[in-house]
């Protein structure tokens, strides 16, 4: 085969598979397309530790929405959105969670929430919508028993700090799983739950790290019970909530198989998919 050949072939693949709508939904003749969802992407950490990663985090949310064709994402670097109140003047064409079918959270320390706008974002999940929280979304609102709970649990520490090590998927029946093989090896900046809220009872570990690759003898590791999950999904009333301790490193993002997990979660969550 030619040099000039071996070039275009490839191109004229993509263009007939843009032709023929692949890689986003499509409706048939006469009917509409489906209506795009919506996620507000929050990257509040004005009172917390700010991750270099977090921009392009956003960032990747946003392209796998447009990429797809599935949802629309709003970015925000504050919470005023969180709230299913009317938002007050001078803002103007503001949003509330009531416009949102789910929030990806990228978020650190107490937060700036009040009250009224904690009962929102509860009820908001309660009711039927979702929430992703990346890496220190859980890392966060340590004072609002709620969140802890919706998530299964709050950060403790990361003993180990960026290292690699095995990692065992427990369900493979998890969308934001089945790609994965039944243990792979990251580097990453694994985190260590408290000891409470977190129950196996009470969340879906879908995967966790093989005990036997990381050092338990470690000064700074409180947990002795060799249980570090990594992913976790839960139902919280009719609602959905999904968190993972990847996405420290900004490089982290650009990984296929964890784009893809936090892509399938963001589905899971929406009931786009089971």
């Amino acid at each position: 085969m030619s040099r000039i050949l071996r070039l275009v072939l490839p191109a004229i693949t993509v263009v007939a598979v843009i032709a023929a709508g692949g890689g986003r939904p499509s409706a048939g003749a006469g009917q509409q397309a489906p209506a795009r969802k919506r996620v507000l992407a929050i990257g509040d950490t004005r009172t917390g530790y700010t991750h270099d990663s977090i921009s392009h985090a956003l960032a990747v949310v946003d392209l796998m929405g447009r990429e797809s064709g599935l949802w629309d994402t709003f970015i925000r670097t504050d919470s005023q959105w969180i709230t299913r109140q009317p938002v007050p003047p001078p803002a103007r064409n503001a949003r509330t969670l009531d416009d949102f079918d789910a929030v990806f959270l990228f978020v650190s320390g107490e937060g700036t929430l009040t009250g009224q706008q904690k009962r929102d974002f509860v009820s908001f999940v309660r009711d039927g919508k979702g929430a992703v929280a990346a890496h220190s979304g859980i890392a966060a609102f340590y004072e609002w028993p709620e969140y802890g709970e919706m998530f299964g649990g709050y950060f403790d520490n990361h003993p180990w700090n960026v290292t690699e090590a095995r990692v065992r998927v427990e369900d493979r029946a998890h969308p934001a799983m089945r790609h994965f093989p039944p243990t792979f090896t990251r580097t990453e900046e694994y985190y260590v739950l408290r000891p409470k809220p977190y129950s196996r009872d009470a969340v879906d570990v879908l995967a966790s790290i093989d005990p036997d690759s990381v050092d338990l003898t470690h000064p700074d590791l409180r947990r002795t019970d060799r249980d570090f999950p990594v992913a976790m999904a839960k139902t919280y009333g009719k609602g959905r909530t999904f968190w993972s301790t990847f996405g420290h490193d900004a490089d982290t993002w650009d990984d296929p198989d964890i784009r893809k997990m936090y892509f399938e979660a963001l589905r899971w969550v929406m009931r786009l998919t089971d």
